[in-house]
């Protein structure tokens, strides 16, 4: 009776393994973003709130990490082909902002959410991270555009980008506004277009204003542009 009962047991355990085991991953939540009447871009409420007020530990920053390496790689350089940003020397207060924004559903991000949700990691390690990607120097070897209309690509950036992302692309850590200095082009053309286009839920609504009226070669243009500001330079080259 006691060998049965234990059998049974040993199987019942065996199949709640298997079936947690093939489930599917929780699905991204998803909350009011830029097309709610009441969404306010630098609101600071629920998660974000709190992680703004906690102090990350890079060291610890570095092991949580590495579950984030495979797409973004060790160095947090990411992908030039744009599939995934150069996270290394961001503000912490923007990295903050972008995962909680996943994690709580106004930014879409499929592929993020599975390694980045509340189900996997949490809110201090979320601080941690941020920590220790801002810690990093930027690698310098991002992804560039053609380089054939580059004053074109300046004379957009010096008039509608850099009282927010500044000269050298450094953003501002205080407004949220992240450093493109050395971001993939490719990724800075994916980006800008999905703001234009309504797609990115959680874009700052006074971007969106200024690059509605962008083309396709003026978002080509100011992202090549941007992607040559390398760490030390004033202007692209």
């Amino acid at each position: 009776m006691k060998k049965a009962f234990l059998t049974s047991l040993t199987l019942t355990l065996s199949l709640a393994v298997l079936s947690s085991a093939h489930a599917a991953p929780p699905q991204q939540p998803k909350a009011p973003g830029i097309e709610s009447p009441d969404y306010v871009w630098e609101a600071q409420s629920g998660e974000e709130a709190i992680l703004l007020k906690m102090k990350g530990n890079a060291e610890r920053g570095k092991i949580a990490y590495q579950g984030c390496q495979g797409c973004h790689k060790p160095d947090a350089s990411g992908l030039p082909d744009g599939a995934y940003p150069q996270l290394a020397g961001q503000h912490i207060t923007v990295l903050i902002k972008q995962i909680s924004d996943v994690r709580e559903g106004r930014r879409d991000n499929p592929k993020m959410f599975p390694f980045a949700g509340k189900h996997v990691m949490d809110t201090q390690e979320v601080a941690d991270i941020a920590a220790f990607l801002n810690r990093l120097p930027l690698p310098g070897n991002n992804g560039k555009g053609p380089g054939s209309d580059l004053a074109r690509g300046k004379a957009l950036y010096q008039k509608d980008c850099v009282t927010c992302h500044g000269e050298r692309g450094e953003g501002n850590a205080e407004k949220f506004y992240p450093v493109t200095k050395g971001q993939h082009y490719r990724y800075l053309v994916r980006q800008i277009t999905a703001i234009r286009d309504g797609n990115r839920r959680n874009a700052n609504p006074k971007m969106v204003k200024v690059v509605k009226r962008y083309s396709t070669s003026d978002i080509s243009a100011v992202a090549d542009y941007i992607s040559r500001i390398g760490p030390g330079e004033k202007t692209a080259k």
